[in-house]
């Protein structure tokens, strides 16, 4: 059977993907699939960075803005969605476009990953959310990566829920999430897919980028969503989401607001970090770096090749 043409457009926080993933679509038929964990949440709109309608320019995207913030999720459940929407997305003659930043996801549905039953734990599951809040994300996160590093780098300190999740399958089965992944990856993809990755040689232009999308929130009222989600104990999930937690301090007054907005910036560069550290191990990735085009026309148009090309083949 032939295989279906993907095109995966990924790379850190801030990076750009979202404006790059439009621009290819738009010459292309092309329909964009969102690969982002937290943008599959209604309400999250600014935290998670969703594109506005002026930002999608009239390009369908997918998988995002479709569940309750206190509906658990898993990549299992992503992944499945995401084939069923490629399917589509390739039979009514569109170009299917994974944009985002978390690499489970674009893995699981890249590689083709099967999902075993790996069952659960209920008391398990209790007593690591308890630790977590005893001892912090960061301790929760520290019993990941003693067990499972690789799975680790994949995933914020905050994301506790995922974390639990992975520190539970490390204890039932004695093997590594990670290493379950690389099993589950027997059956061959149905996909040809493309990667693209944007990069950034000089890391500081990557930072000042974020600096300036905190601003930006802040701006267009990250405070107001944050102290709406904080105050929900239905979301333990959902309020993971970089942009929520950090603030928290200020809203209970023990710290001042630039203060609390710093703790965001330096969290969203750590994990902009770990994105990095996650996509560079993969070789498949092609690799583009916007500071070495004069304008983002020139850098989307020598990707747009690219992507022509492999096309083509």
């Amino acid at each position: 059977m032939e295989k279906i043409p993907v095109v995966a457009v990924l790379g850190p926080t801030a990076s750009g993907k979202t404006a790059l993933a439009v621009e290819l679509a738009r010459s292309r038929r092309g329909e964009v699939i969102s690969a982002d964990s937290m943008q599959i949440y209604r309400g999250m709109d600014i935290a998670t960075a969703k594109p506005s309608p002026e930002e999608k320019k009239g390009v369908p995207h997918h998988l995002m803005d479709f569940l309750e913030p206190s509906v658990p999720f898993s990549v299992a459940e992503y992944a499945a969605l995401a084939r069923e929407t490629i399917r589509q997305v390739w039979e009514r003659g569109g170009l299917p476009i994974l944009a985002g930043g978390t690499g489970l996801y674009l893995d699981a549905v890249l590689d083709n990953i099967q999902f075993a039953e790996m069952g659960s734990d209920p008391a398990l599951r209790k007593e690591l959310a308890a630790y977590g809040e005893r001892k912090g994300s960061a301790a929760l996160w520290e019993l990941l990566r003693a067990c499972d590093p690789e799975t680790a780098a994949s995933l914020h300190e905050n994301n506790r829920g995922r974390v639990i999740r992975a520190i539970e399958v490390c204890r039932l089965t004695g093997i590594p999430m990670s290493e379950h992944r690389r099993r589950s990856r027997s059956q061959p993809s149905p996909y040809r897919s493309l990667k693209v990755g944007i990069g950034f040689s000089d890391r500081q232009r990557l930072y000042d980028r974020i600096d300036r999308r905190v601003d930006d929130m802040l701006a267009r009222g990250l405070l107001e969503e944050a102290r709406t989600y904080l105050r929900r104990p239905d979301l333990a999930t959902a309020v993971q989401a970089i942009g929520y937690k950090e603030l928290a301090g200020y809203f209970r007054g023990e710290i001042p607001l630039e203060k609390a907005a710093e703790n965001l910036r330096r969290e969203t560069r750590r994990y902009a970090k770990r994105q990095l550290t996650w996509f560079r191990r993969d070789p498949e990735i092609h690799w583009f770096y916007p500071e070495e085009f004069a304008s983002f026309e020139e850098f989307s148009e020598k990707v747009g090749l690219c992507i022509d090309q492999f096309l083509k083949i």
